[in-house]
C-alpha cells in the first residue's frame, strides 16, 4: 500500500505543470494535454482579470509552473510582472519556451496609434480581450500544442494528436456558429466595456456605445444620462456585460430602450449554462438570437 502511494505521487509530479492566467486558456490548455498535464487559473471566470493581487499562492504556483499562457497586451499588468520577477522561474520569462503570451499569436484588434491615460485604460499593445473569437482559440490551441512538444518531447505525439482532433471539433462547431449566428449581421449592441471587439468583428455586429464613457471608466449618472439621448437615433438589440461587471447600468439602460441586458459567457464557467469551451459559444450565440427575435 506504501509503495502504491508512492508510485501515485511520482506519477502525479511528473505532470507537466500549466498555469493560465485566465480560464478560458485553462481549458484549452487542458484540451490539448489531457492526462499529461496539471492545469490551474489563476482567476475565476468571476474576477476582472485587469485586478487581481500576487498573492503568495498565486507565487507559488508560477514558481512550479512549466508552462504560463496568458493573454498580454497589458490586460494582467498590474500583477503579472511581480509574479514573473518574484517567483524566481527561468523557464516561464517572456522569450522562453514556458511563457505563452497570446496577443502575440493571435491578429490583434485595437491597436492604439495614441497612448493617453486621458482616454481611459488603452492597451499599448491592443485590445487583449481576444477570446470572444473562437477562431483566436484555434490559434492558441495549436501553440500550446507546440509549446507542450518542446518543453515534453516525449509527450509531442499526444500533444500533436491532442490538437489535431480538437482542432477538427472546433472548426465544425465555428461552422455551425456561423451559421446560425448569420441573422445577427448588422445588429447592433451596447456593451459595458470594450470586451467584445473580436466577437462583434467575427458574427458581424455593430458595438454602437460603452457603458463605460472611458475603457475602464465607470458609468456615472451624467454619462448614462448622455448615453441615453445618443442612443436616441439608434436601435440596439441587446445591453452586454461580462459576468464580474456590475449589473446596474446595463439594467438602467435596459429599461429605458427596451433592450435586454445579457450576460455573455466569455470563459468555461462565467454563466450557468456555459460549462465548457464549445458552451461558452453555444450559448453567446443563443443569447443573442433570442435578443433579435
Amino acid at each position: 500500500m506504501v509503495l502504491g502511494l508512492v508510485l501515485v505521487a511520482a506519477t502525479a509530479d511528473a505532470e507537466l505543470r500549466v498555469l493560465a492566467c485566465e480560464p478560458v486558456w485553462a481549458a484549452v490548455a487542458k484540451e490539448i494535454g489531457g492526462e499529461r498535464v496539471h492545469v490551474e487559473s489563476a482567476t475565476t471566470p468571476q474576477q476582472d482579470p485587469h485586478y487581481i493581487q500576487a498573492r503568495p499562492s498565486l507565487l507559488a504556483k508560477t514558481r512550479r509552473a512549466d508552462l504560463l499562457v496568458c493573454s498580454g497586451a497589458g490586460l494582467e499588468v498590474g500583477w503579472l510582472p511581480v509574479l514573473l520577477r518574484q517567483a524566481g522561474n527561468a523557464g516561464v520569462q517572456p522569450g522562453q519556451p514556458g511563457f505563452l503570451e497570446v496577443a502575440k499569436v493571435v491578429p490583434m484588434l485595437e491597436v492604439p496609434t495614441r497612448i493617453d491615460r486621458s482616454l481611459g485604460d488603452i492597451h499599448p499593445d491592443g485590445n487583449p480581450h481576444t477570446e470572444t473569437d473562437p477562431r483566436n482559440i484555434a490559434r492558441v490551441a495549436a501553440e500550446i500544442a507546440t509549446r507542450l512538444a518542446a518543453i515534453d518531447p516525449a509527450g509531442a505525439d499526444v500533444y500533436r494528436k491532442r490538437a489535431a482532433d480538437f482542432d477538427g471539433r472546433w472548426r465544425r462547431a465555428i461552422a455551425v456558429w456561423e451559421e446560425h449566428a448569420a441573422p445577427l449581421r448588422g445588429v447592433e449592441i451596447v456593451t459595458h466595456h470594450v470586451s467584445w471587439a473580436y466577437l462583434v468583428q467575427w458574427l458581424g455586429l455593430v458595438d454602437v456605445a460603452h457603458l463605460e464613457p472611458k475603457p475602464g471608466i465607470p458609468p456615472s449618472a451624467g454619462s448614462l444620462a448622455t448615453l441615453l439621448e445618443e442612443l436616441k437615433q439608434r436601435r440596439p438589440k441587446a445591453i452586454v456585460r461580462l459576468a464580474y461587471e456590475p449589473e446596474r447600468a446595463s439594467v438602467w439602460l435596459s429599461g429605458r430602450i427596451g433592450a435586454p441586458a445579457l450576460v455573455l459567457p466569455h470563459a468555461p464557467g462565467s454563466t450557468e449554462r456555459a460549462k465548457d469551451l464549445f458552451g461558452v459559444f453555444d450559448e453567446i450565440v443563443r443569447l443573442l438570437l433570442e435578443a433579435n427575435l
